[in-house]
């Protein structure tokens, strides 16, 4: 296993940050003459800006539209700069420490609603519960208040102590809560502990020892976490006989943890390769020292498990250590470093340095024209499933995940049951993946749960998905148009108005103005040019009826 310098990786966008905080390094410039050179039209710009522009210039914004005109030019979605301002929520998201009180919290109905406590949390100790109605924060009432805003009244300094007004059913309870620094648990089991509603269940067959467990991002000591949850399965002696990891919805993270999860697995071989055009190149070789026996394991993905999720199960499986169960994934092969940005007052750049390669050499990163990318399910296991049957078994998932003061399983829930993990949890995915590991535990070989997923069925899918969104777009862009022709026709007048008819060319004249006693008060003169419109803008309609026209003078013959 390599050691030394720490790799970072981004994952998807928004909400799916995956690098951690600074790492220490500073940005500054090079002390070169082509740097200078860069610089001279930039400051010229902003020189003359600052002399001549109508407008005072805010020199922040057109500092921020340089920086993000730069790194937008690259085409790199992961390459951005984080303004100081966002960097204490950027840093959260990746590496799910931050501090506060430790709930997952929403809005429902203009109120801030506690959907679960987190483990070991001082919210879980203080009290608080799944479904308590925050009404106050501190005295101030979240009626009407941003989940964001919300948040941000939570957060604060570690020792520091916030009040809650609670409503539980017809009680309202006032609850003082101490915050602290709180780090979200990336390794999940399959159930709430029946005892301890901080713990998870592992072991989803019991009878056969197979256990699941679920990876939601590559934090920092992941690798440890998950060690733990397996050391309580009894894996390293030799007592866990397979195992469902699962990395739907996972975006990646730190590559050495990573790293670390399947030297678990191997006892030799390479993990993953990096090469990019600053560093040598480097191979991470799994190592026999800390390897654990050997046993079965069905690996789940979907086109949201990235890049250190693809990172492991490309390495397991290309070492032949596992099966791939469900989609294709995302496909995201760069690897990307975080660094302060000097004279910006705690800015950060998240910069691409390199491209990691699994251990076959091929690089599962997606591009535009690419027909190829990421890890594909082992023939035999792919299971699509549709959106709507996405969206069913999210909001299972949920409720599963929610710290409850009572967390007694129901004797009715059989979980090493396909069929019932199918009814039940409606996933599909889950359900072939522990019935594959059972048909290998019992059976000594790997037997079908799935389809077959050729690659010419995983890119007809994706092909599918994407022109579905592009009808979407399309069938929203006639609606669009609809809506607007139907306001252009609500906001248009009902009838033009015409003071006189085409045909009759005006070419001036006169308006003459009355008291209301009828006596002539001042007679106007119209200009030449379109005297028509000048009178239409001033608000004068024509007179009704229509004044009678003096008879045409007969027409002499010369």
């Amino acid at each position: 296993m390599k050691n030394g310098r720490v790799l970072f990786e981004v994952s998807l966008a928004v909400g799916f940050g995956v690098v951690l905080g600074a790492t220490g390094l500073a940005l500054t410039l090079d002390n070169k003459p082509n740097n200078y050179a860069f610089l001279d039209p930039i400051i010229t710009i902003k020189s003359q800006l600052d002399k001549t522009y109508v407008d005072v210039p805010d020199d922040k914004v057109l500092q921020a539209g340089a920086i993000k005109g730069m790194l937008d030019s690259l085409n790199d979605p992961y390459t951005v700069y984080v303004p100081p301002a966002d960097r204490q929520e950027f840093n959260k998201s990746l590496t799910g420490e931050y501090v506060g009180i430790g709930a997952s919290v929403n809005t429902d109905k203009g109120w801030l609603v506690i959907v679960s406590p987190l483990e070991d949390s001082p919210a879980f100790k203080a009290g608080l519960m799944a479904e308590d109605k925050v009404l106050e924060i501190d005295g101030k009432s979240t009626q009407g208040l941003s989940v964001d805003d919300c948040i941000d009244l939570l957060q604060g300094t570690p020792g520091t102590t916030v009040t809650l007004l609670i409503e539980r059913g017809s009680q309202k309870l006032t609850i003082p809560i101490t915050r602290d620094r709180i780090k979200t648990r990336s390794v999940k089991g399959f159930h709430r502990d029946a005892t301890d509603a901080n713990k998870w269940e592992y072991l989803i067959d019991p009878a056969r020892g197979i256990a699941y467990v679920r990876l939601t991002q590559f934090t920092p000591q992941v690798s440890q976490e998950l060690a733990a949850a397996l050391a309580s399965t009894g894996a390293a002696e030799g007592k866990l006989k397979g195992l469902v990891l699962d990395l739907r919805w996972n975006p990646g993270g730190l590559l050495n943890e990573a790293e670390n999860i399947a030297d678990l697995f191997l006892k030799d071989g390479v993990i993953v390769s990096t090469k990019g055009r600053a560093y040598a190149d480097e191979v991470a070789r799994a190592r026999g020292e800390g390897t654990l026996p050997e046993f079965p394991i069905a690996i789940i993905v979907n086109g949201q498990s990235a890049s250190a999720s693809e990172v492991l199960s490309g390495a397991l499986v290309d070492n032949s250590r596992a099966i791939v169960v469900g989609t294709r994934s995302f496909g995201k092969g760069l690897v990307q470093n975080v660094y302060q940005v000097d004279n910006t007052e705690g800015g950060e750049l998240k910069i691409t340095e390199q491209r990691y390669y699994l251990p076959s050499g091929r690089s599962i990163q997606r591009k535009d024209d690419s027909q190829e990318w990421g890890v594909d399910p082992t023939p035999g296991f792919f299971v699509p499933m549709t959106d709507e049957e996405l969206i069913e078994l999210i909001k299972v998932r949920r409720q599963e995940d929610v710290m409850r003061a009572d967390a007694a399983r129901d004797a009715a829930q059989k979980w090493s049951d396909s069929e019932w993990i199918l009814g039940y949890l409606k996933d599909k995915q889950l359900a072939a993946a522990v019935k594959a590991v059972q048909l290998r535990v019992d059976s000594g070989k790997w037997q079908a749960t799935g389809e077959e997923g050729s690659k010419s069925t995983i890119a007809g899918g994706e092909l599918k998905r994407l022109t579905d969104a592009r009808d979407a777009i399309e069938r929203e862009l006639v609606r669009i148009d609809k809506r607007i022709s139907s306001l252009e026709n609500a906001a248009a007048p009902e009838t033009p108005v015409d003071l006189w008819g085409d045909d009759v060319n005006v070419v001036g004249g006169k308006v003459q103005v009355y008291d209301k006693d009828g006596k002539l008060i001042s007679t106007l003169s119209l200009p030449g040019i379109a005297p028509e419109q000048s009178l239409i803008d001033a608000g004068l309609k024509p007179q009704a009826p229509t004044p009678e026209q003096p008879p045409a003078k007969p027409e002499v013959q010369k």
